[in-house]
């Protein structure tokens, strides 16, 4: 038997799977859902996940095996997963392993058997909380008592972590576009390149006049991990680009980029993690299904003077989901148009970022 103890005590039972041999025995790391039905493969490749311990709401997780080329990056930073019931993945034929064998062979430790439904409410009832996951529930406990969930946080933030730590080329036939990655998903750069872009991929802490240096037709600020408040130096380099290239900010990118123009975020509740949540654009009053996964948002009070104004707002909570700026071609979305997993139907912010560079 495994648990999950949430910082304020409460636990929850199941089975472990994985790598527990391996690691040492208590698993910390921020609880948190996802809603989606499919594309557990995405989910745990996706370095926006850094740090976090992943609850998969759809009941049977790994039916359809673990594929390689649908992996999101080459490294993981999750910290653990949940799910009702694991599967083998025994029916898919084209399947390289099974979904416990790669958690075996990253590092990645699971519990089964744990009523993700009751969880699911719980965070949705109390908010986003830290647990451990442990062998012993008395370990679970006593670890609570001795230390206070800000130890969670790590000591470099999660950014740093996930991002490329040297400039990678990936040659295209079209104008070069710098990359900023924060932590990116590869369909961000697949749907970049098959438009034809050379796309130059930075480190996260590049100063803005290196990547002037190599006069790029526009910029592009990925997806990322971790509190985006706690990366001012970024959005100060990004405050020095503002006036000077198209820009397309995604997700991490989006936070950013208003704050570069000296607006703020907050944590969410409980966050957006899934694929179906509904975003309205405001120019259009189109209603698109988008594949979200975030912890925080924009404040929309602190937009006032920064130049930009809402574009995107999410139906369901009203939160910010897209801005424009007024007189700069700067495009951000909170969402994820590159899906992985989730709805396609917003592949048109690539186009949007397209005009705005011709």
């Amino acid at each position: 038997m495994a648990w999950l103890v949430l910082s304020d005590g409460k636990a929850f039972a199941g089975d472990p799977f994985g790598p527990w041999n391996a690691s040492d025995k208590i698993i910390k790391g921020e609880v948190v859902f996802n809603t989606s039905m499919g594309g557990y493969q995405e989910m745990i490749t996706d370095l926006s996940y850094a740090g976090q311990i992943l609850t998969f709401t759809h009941p049977q997780i790994g039916n359809y095996g673990w594929h390689n080329e649908e992996s999101e990056a080459d490294k993981v930073l999750i910290k653990g997963i949940l799910v009702r019931e694991l599967s083998s993945g025994e029916g898919s034929l084209h399947a390289d392993k099974s979904l416990e064998d790669f958690c075996c062979e990253h590092g990645i430790p699971g519990m089964k058997g744990l009523d993700t439904r009751a969880l699911t409410r719980y965070i949705r009832n109390h908010g986003t909380i830290p647990g451990v996951m442990v062998e012993e529930l008395s370990q679970g406990i006593d670890y609570w008592q001795k230390f206070a969930p800000k130890v969670i946080e790590p000591d470099t933030h999660w950014v740093y972590q996930a991002t490329v730590t040297e400039e990678v080329v990936i040659p295209g036939s079209g104008p070069t576009i710098a990359v900023l990655d924060l932590g990116a998903k590869k369909n961000i750069l697949r749907c970049l390149t098959k438009r034809g872009y050379q796309l130059h991929v930075f480190p996260a802490g590049t100063p803005a006049r290196k990547i002037l240096d190599i006069m790029p037709q526009g910029l592009v600020l990925t997806n990322g991990p971790g509190d985006p408040s706690g990366l001012p130096e970024i959005a100060g380099n990004m405050a020095q680009l503002i006036d000077k290239l198209p820009i397309l900010g995604i997700c991490m990118g989006h936070q950013i980029m208003a704050m570069a123009a000296g607006a703020n975020t907050y944590k969410l509740p409980f966050g957006h993690r899934g694929g179906n949540h509904p975003v309205q654009n405001l120019n259009t009053g189109k209603v698109t299904m988008t594949s979200q996964n975030h912890g925080y948002a924009v404040t929309e009070e602190s937009l006032n003077g920064t130049g930009f104004s809402v574009m995107f707002r999410n139906v369901n909570d009203g939160t910010v989901e897209g801005l424009r700026h007024d007189r700069f071609p700067v495009l951000t979305v909170q969402y994820h148009p590159e899906a992985a997993p989730g709805p396609e139907e917003n592949n048109n912010i690539f186009d949007l970022f397209a005009t705005m560079l011709e």
